[in-house]
């Protein structure tokens, strides 16, 4: 709207006191104020900045144009603001959990401020009790901060974590307001162009961006009310008011000096102007007295003013700021900012009065003189109406008109805000979710989300970012619902690594053992609703021997249990010599990733009765003889071994765990022929049809009972 065509931008402050309005050029460097114009209201048709006589305020809006028009041309559109009486605000927060959701876009960002904003308006509704949530206008946001995971980031845009949130400040207008302003300025032949907020028109002129990271407190002090903005955190924090201005300051002279209240009102300004002030009272005594005489007489009602400024301010910001800017023609009020120091306990230097002195981008006509602190609202109101204007538009959302308000460039997602509709409620429901105990702990599978809500503008497929335009066609549908759960073991393992290991100089690669409800499966194996589900990793050195293929029960330390003479006795078994990275270890040692492991001894030692045998009932009687020309060595044992209740020959039989070992002394006894069979052995099979063996003992003939002695030389042979 900037001087299109070259034609100035014309803004109407519309006040309680008086309607002032300016013409400004906008060039590379900044604005230049090329002309201002100033006129009272001649009845009490405002109040505390809210239209209470429509006619009246148009005549008045009539007279500034007019005026204007006579030395520069038609006017036609105009920027206006509405006054911080009206205006509500409400802080809001939405989290969402997005632990495992996709990285987050623009779209998915802008729904949680909106949801954030109809949460503000909801709560504005409660407060109030309004049935219709769309009973006030939503006339902008600001974002306060973002978080992931409860700590502060830039911009949630392409970012992973647990859970987002956002933080927002809205700003509301009832409709009425709105309404009412519309109508006064039709009344005058003028078109509402662009609306803004009046704490934001100073604020644009006084506190640039870089200066919000500050705790900054802004009092615009009209006639009727006292606006207070904060800044803190980079963002316009709170905006507040109240309804106590330089009108109460008017009164307090005009009671105090028997004045009419318009000669007050010019008696209260030239107090910060001049030493001392002349005037008649209404019953025609003329008075010439010292400004400060009549400053200290209104004290009480400065420092009264001063106590609702500095009170809500703290309600608004829960401690001082750290500075405060006043603004406006009550700022003017003499001592008003001192008191606002002492009651903030801040230094008289923190709490000052600003006009446009210090803002290089703004300058005059030299024919004006407007400067002071009088001039910020109006000069803030054309330059924030040009840069930040809330447009005006008609569209639909499902086939209901809505009218948009909006201090940025309007969205399909502002037209459904406006609209009442909770876009939250139009996402399809997420699938049911799989419920498991994974390793003893309750673990959740959530089925997929639902789809967002289908909208169309005209017939198209959109997004909540689209811009909209003048008349555009929405319709919103309820998104499809999410899938159930479905879910494999490796879905929900996060760690299914396999643990490397040496085991005798081989590489192994050692996977998880994964059972569900005690059976065994594998990574593909689906999982249900309330499935107990354990991952077991290999942790000791026998779990890795196994999957080698080795039996560990053979390779740990035994004891082999058996009775000798009916008197228990044990055998001890060492098992296997097992080594991890050289060192020697058991089987039971923790195992970790690229553990070297030697297994040394594999074979298990074998007992027998020989073993067991006390020494001194090992001896034996032994003599050597001859048989058929080989030397035979045979012994006579004085002892006979039991096993088992069983006679053995073989003293080498094996001993098992539990067996029963007798020994018992025989009766003395010659060995004869027949032991020599004990030692060797004869065929029998080989003899010639017809004959018979014949012994001989020494070349005489003998049979088995002969008896034999060292020495002898025995003969079988077929005769």
């Amino acid at each position: 709207m900037a001087t299109k065509n070259g034609q100035p931008i014309f803004a109407l402050d519309i006040g309680t006191r008086s309607v002032v309005g300016i013409l400004l050029h906008k060039h590379a460097e900044g604005y230049e104020v090329i002309d201002y114009m100033a006129q009272e209201h001649t009845e009490r048709s405002m109040v505390d900045g809210q239209i209470h006589d429509v006619m009246a305020v148009a005549q008045v809006i009539r007279t500034v144009k007019q005026k204007l028009e006579g030395k520069h041309g038609p006017l036609s559109k105009v920027a206006v603001a509405a006054a911080g009486r009206s205006l509500k605000t409400k802080r809001a927060k939405v989290s969402k959990d997005i632990e495992g959701r996709p990285i987050l876009t623009q779209e998915d960002i802008l729904t949680m401020e909106l949801e954030a904003v109809q949460l503000a308006q909801a709560d504005l509704a409660e407060e109030i009790k309004a049935l219709d949530q769309t009973h006030f206008y939503c006339v902008g946001y600001s974002v306060i901060r973002y978080t992931l995971d409860d700590e502060a980031i830039g911009n949630l845009i392409d970012q992973r974590g647990k859970e987002a949130a956002v933080e927002i400040i809205a700003t509301f207008l009832p409709r009425v307001v709105v309404d009412s302003l519309i109508s006064a300025l039709k009344r005058a032949d003028l078109e509402m162009e662009a609306l803004t907020l009046e704490p934001i028109a100073a604020i644009n002129v006084l506190i640039p961006n870089t200066m919000r990271r500050l705790n900054i407190a802004l009092v615009d002090i009209g006639a009727g009310t006292s606006d207070i903005a904060l800044t803190s955190e980079g963002a316009i924090t709170a905006y507040g008011m109240v309804p106590c201005a330089g009108d109460e300051i008017t009164e307090a002279l005009s009671h105090e000096y028997i004045l009419d209240f318009n000669d007050a009102e010019q008696i209260k300004r030239k107090l910060y102007q001049q030493e001392s002030v002349e005037f008649d009272d209404v019953l025609g005594f003329h008075q010439q007295l010292p400004s400060m005489e009549l400053v200290k007489k209104i004290q009480p009602a400065i420092q009264d003013l001063a106590t609702q400024i500095s009170r809500e301010i703290m309600n608004l910001n829960g401690k001082a700021p750290q500075a405060v800017m006043l603004i406006g023609g009550g700022a003017l009020t003499p001592t008003l900012n001192h008191w606002v120091a002492d009651l903030l306990g801040l230094p008289e230097n923190r709490v000052g009065i600003r006009g446009l002195q210090l803002n290089q981008s703004i300058t005059m006509a030299e024919e004006l003189n407007l400067s002071g602190p009088e001039a910020v609202t109006p000069i803030g109101i054309a330059i924030a109406a040009e840069q930040h204007p809330v447009k005006y538009l008609s569209v639909t959302v499902n086939q209901n008109t809505v009218r948009l308000f909006d201090l940025r460039k309007l969205t399909i997602g502002d037209a459904i805000l406006s609209s009442g509709i909770n876009i939250n409620r139009w996402y399809g429901k997420p699938g049911l979710a799989i419920s498991i105990e994974l390793n003893g702990r309750l673990t959740h599978i959530p089925g997929t989300l639902g789809e967002p809500p289908a909208i169309t503008c005209n017939g198209a497929a959109a997004s909540l970012i689209q811009p909209l335009q003048e008349n555009d066609q929405i319709l919103i549908q309820e998104g499809a619902t999410g899938r159930n759960a479905v879910a494999k073991v490796k879905d929900i393992v996060s760690h299914t690594e396999h643990l490397q290991v040496y085991i005798n100089s081989i590489n192994y690669s050692i996977p998880p053992e994964i059972f569900v409800n005690q059976q065994r499966v594998s990574l593909d194996h689906d999982v249900k609703d309330r499935d107990e589900v354990k991952i077991i990793y290999p942790s000791q050195v026998q779990d890795t021997l196994r999957f080698a293929g080795m039996d560990t029960e053979q390779m740990k330390p035994q004891r082999i249990h058996y009775y000798l003479n009916q008197e228990e006795k044990w055998l001890e078994d060492p098992g296997a010599a097992i080594f991890k990275n050289k060192l020697p270890t058991s089987l039971l040692e923790p195992i970790q990733h690229g553990d070297e492991i030697t297994v040394k001894q594999m074979s298990k030692k074998i007992y027998t009765v020989m073993d067991v045998i006390p020494e001194n009932l090992k001896h034996s009687e032994e003599i050597v003889v001859t048989f058929n020309g080989e030397k035979v060595k045979l012994s006579n044992s004085r002892y006979m071994i039991l096993l088992n209740d069983k006679p053995i020959d073989d003293s080498n039989e094996n001993i098992k765990a539990g067996d029963q070992i007798s020994i018992i002394e025989k009766e003395e006894s010659p060995l004869c022929f027949s032991d020599i069979f004990r030692y060797v052995d004869v065929d029998t099979h080989s003899r010639e049809k017809g004959k018979k063996f014949v012994l001989r003992v020494n070349q005489d003939l003998a049979a088995f009972d002969t008896l034999i002695r060292h020495g002898d030389m025995l003969e079988l042979s077929w005769e």
